[in-house]
């Protein structure tokens, strides 16, 4: 079998310590590590999590916006966010989908995705995620395309299935 992706996802407040050398091996064995953070706790969650576990995603990330050193180390790093708006309104990250930070993030030309998150838990559609945006922040096509292209290039995957659905997400968008 082939591990493609490693991930924890959970109450921000677990410790870190704990799950150092699960990523370090994962690292070490070229598995593609994502881990949730910048929600609930803040950026400082961030910053302990690109620190300690080093991942290429971020569950989240939406709370990078409190540290602008630490926006320049996602684009230089080029960490992913995951955001999913309506979840962070659920969580109480932000109050209003207004107040919420990914206008300011993708303005910050940081790579990011827009998510769901758990169905289970924010049952909502990406359909209604994108219109979302649209209505708020008036998002385009282009908008979408981009964070679409952006998720292909971070997914966990082969370089020739990424430039399969690159070029199919992009037909779909003409």
């Amino acid at each position: 079998t082939h591990i493609c992706g490693f991930d924890i996802a959970a109450d921000e407040n677990y410790p870190i310590k704990n799950h150092i050398s699960s990523f370090k091996y994962a690292k070490e064995n070229g598995i593609n590590c994502t881990a949730h953070g910048g929600e609930a706790r803040g950026s400082e969650s961030v910053t302990e999590i690109l620190d300690y576990l080093k991942p290429s995603r971020l569950g989240h990330g939406v709370r990078i916006m409190e540290d602008m050193k630490l926006v320049e180390r996602v684009k230089r790093e080029n960490i992913h966010l995951e955001v999913c708006p309506t979840s962070n309104i659920q969580t109480n990250v932000f109050s209003t989908i207004q107040e919420h930070a990914i206008n300011d993030i993708y303005k910050q030309n940081i790579s990011l995705s827009i998510n769901t998150d758990s169905r289970t838990i924010t049952p909502v559609t990406l359909t209604e995620e994108y219109e979302l945006l649209h209505s708020v922040f008036g998002w385009t096509k282009d908008h979408f395309l981009k964070c679409n292209l952006e998720a292909v290039k971070h997914a966990f995957v082969g370089d020739e299935i990424k430039e399969r659905l690159s070029e199919k997400i992009v037909r779909g968008y003409r």
